[in-house]
């Protein structure tokens, strides 16, 4: 079985495909993130389907993405020689706008023997519909292959001969130093008609790979950032781009589903949908990077789908804004490791969770901070969900972590309420916006009210009444409830260090959620301790734990949802988003806060710095409260 870590991506901002370093295509979805796989051997290593290329008899591997770019070179060395594998999903000519107006639906791989003489093996045998039959296979010409089964279709075209197997297209080819060949598999609908004069030729093959490159690194030369771990900040933007659907600039959580978050275990979901949660964060990050094309068309992408009705908005929802995602379990798959069961579609749709409004107006105030519009009908539309948090705060939810048990009055989801209200009255008052500012002022003190008495003991627990710690309190600084130094801020930091911490990572909290089994570490909490050490003076501690956690990247720099902390081995579904935002504001963060003591080089661009110093919100919020009337100390807050 393959690690989850083994895996690199490659995408066309339409869907994605997992290689393992042994040269496997394990993981695709045609012709969307959320179709079914046509290949899942991740998910069952006898049923799932796969599409491999790589030299015949042992070999070792090294890989790496082409600089500025997510295409994927893969060396293996053998004892006659040495070979190259090139993997993309090919975008079109002219696609570096963003707006992908088509794409051919394609995995393109280049086989070039760079030293010696090595045969190159390759085996496309796939599993459609999640590994559910084998399809049917007819060889339409000496190097064509027609894989036909249900809705699917996969064309096979190679640059030298192809064979026909029972339940696969394969190869051998024999290759001398500076010889290639080139495969590539193409998805259609089964209905569509095509034959092999339809074959690209070695001219289409080459174009293909140049425009793919030259997409790429069009595409990360808009990059704003100079600050801090430049290097892993680009590789995050490059991966969060990758997960965006470009029709609809919906981002997915992680293009898989189902990597469990324990070994062998249980919790194994679909993300494969946009959480409007996670969307947000992510959009801000890019923002950060200096992406206004892609928070404008996830603003555009949230209008359409919710069309405009705050009433009618969702937790999350499928990348082209259908809202029915039925979870569904496929018991005919063995699951990653063994680790059941599969599943597709995601039952926490339906569920209440307080915090998502507070996300979008805290993404919303960041966007007209950095010169983002907020139109009559933008504002129609927020001022209806900040009325839905007026009517439904006082409920109890099932939080941010979708626990699957009792609803609770999360501090959490109380935490966002306040910033949905104060975001609101902040973006009324300074755009000059129609608004019921004292009502809302009223909400947002009553909620300010709760919040600190869900801190009698001391510290913020996971909900009101609860003796539980959760990580998702570090953000009350950043969201500028407390500042960071205030008493009973630390001493919620030190409790969630004590009793969620192993090994200098976090995890969520321990607390019964519903679920059997158990976890990793999840990796957001750990930069979010990041950020709280960054602005609390402690930046030998934050580095050394960023530090700690840009180790936990694998060999092209992607990472998991979770991690074993003792081990650092990767779970969950992979790549994850939440994890690659969270790199690129930690980092931001700490270069912001560098920037307030060093003076900006001639070299430097003066927006970035003034940008994350203003709107991550390092300069102010985190040392002062936004909100007027906030104890000083545990014992005033006691009295009060």
């Amino acid at each position: 079985m393959r690690r989850i870590c083994d895996y690199a991506l490659v995408g066309d901002c339409h869907s994605a495909a997992l290689v393992g370093r042994d040269g496997s295509i394990d993981w695709a979805c045609f012709p969307r993130f959320d179709a079914p796989a046509v290949f899942c051997r991740i998910l069952d290593v006898n049923r799932g389907g796969s599409f491999r290329v790589a030299p015949e008899g042992p070999f070792t591997s090294s890989r790496a993405y082409l600089e500025d770019s997510n295409v994927l070179a893969t060396t293996f060395t053998t004892p006659r020689g040495v070979l190259e594998v090139v993997d993309c999903m090919p975008v079109f000519r002219g696609g570096a706008s963003g707006t992908h107006v088509g794409t051919r639906h394609a995995l393109l791989r280049r086989v070039r023997c760079l030293s010696g003489e090595v045969h190159a093996l390759v085996e496309v045998a796939p599993r459609f519909e999640y590994g559910a039959f084998a399809p049917r296979i007819r060889q339409t010409s000496w190097r064509t292959v027609e894989v036909v089964g249900g809705a699917d279709a996969l064309w096979v075209s190679s640059s030298r001969a192809l064979a026909q197997a029972e339940n696969a297209a394969h190869a051998r080819w024999p290759l001398r130093a500076g010889e290639e060949a080139w495969v590539e598999v193409a998805w259609t609908p089964s209905f569509v008609e095509r034959s092999a004069a339809d074959a690209p030729d070695l001219v289409d093959f080459r174009q293909r790979l140049d425009d793919t490159l030259a997409f790429w690194r069009a595409w990360i030369a808009r990059c704003a950032y100079t600050g801090e771990h430049a290097r892993e900040v680009r590789r995050s933007a490059l991966t969060l781009k990758a997960l965006t659907y470009a029709p609809t600039g919906a981002l997915v959580a992680a293009p898989t589903t189902s990597l469990p978050e324990e070994p062998g275990g249980s919790r194994n979901w679909d993300y494969r949908f946009t959480w409007l949660r996670d969307a947000s964060l992510t959009l801000i990050s890019l923002l950060v990077l200096g992406y206004r094309d892609e928070a404008d068309a996830f603003r555009h992408w949230l209008r359409r789908t919710s069309a405009g009705r705050a009433e009618d908005v969702q937790i999350m929802y499928g990348i082209e804004g259908h809202r029915l995602l039925p979870e569904v379990e496929l018991t005919h798959l063995e699951g990653h490791g063994g680790a059941r069961p599969v599943r597709i579609g995601n039952g926490a749709v339906k569920q209440l969770q307080l915090d998502v409004p507070g996300e979008l107006l805290e993404a919303t105030w960041l966007y007209a901070r950095a010169g983002g519009p907020v139109t009559p009908s933008n504002w129609a539309f927020l001022s209806g969900l900040v009325e839905e948090v007026c009517r439904d705060w006082r409920s109890p939810d099932q939080g941010l972590w979708e626990i699957r048990d009792e609803p609770r009055h999360f501090v959490h989801s109380k935490l966002y309420c306040w910033v949905a209200l104060d975001r609101a009255l902040r973006l009324a008052g300074s755009l000059g916006l129609p608004a019921p500012l004292e009502r809302w002022a009223r909400e947002r003190e009553a909620l300010r009210r709760y919040l600190l008495e869900c801190a009698a003991d001391g510290w913020f627990p996971q909900a009101r009444g609860s003796t539980s710690a959760d990580a998702s309190t570090l953000l009350i600084p950043a969201v500028g409830f407390l500042p960071v130094a205030h008493p009973l801020v630390r001493r919620t930091v030190e409790e969630v260090r004590a009793r969620l911490g192993a090994d200098g990572l976090l995890y969520r909290y321990h607390a019964p959620d519903g679920l059997a089994g158990g976890e990793g570490a999840f990796l957001l909490c750990s930069f979010w301790l990041v950020d709280v050490l960054v602005h609390d003076g402690r930046r030998d501690e934050a580095e050394a734990l960023l530090s700690r956690l840009l180790s936990l990247a694998n060999d092209v720099g992607l990472y998991a949802e979770e991690a074993i902390p003792h081990s650092g081995e990767a779970l969950g579904n992979f790549p994850q988003a939440f994890t690659h935002m969270a790199l690129v504001s930690s980092c931001a963060q700490l270069s912001a806060v560098r920037a307030v003591s060093a003076p900006v080089s001639a070299e430097q661009p003066r927006d970035f710095a003034e940008f994350a110093l203003e709107h991550l919100l390092s300069r102010r919020s985190w040392r002062e409260p936004l909100t007027p009337g906030v104890p000083a100390s545990v014992e005033q807050l006691v009295r009060e």
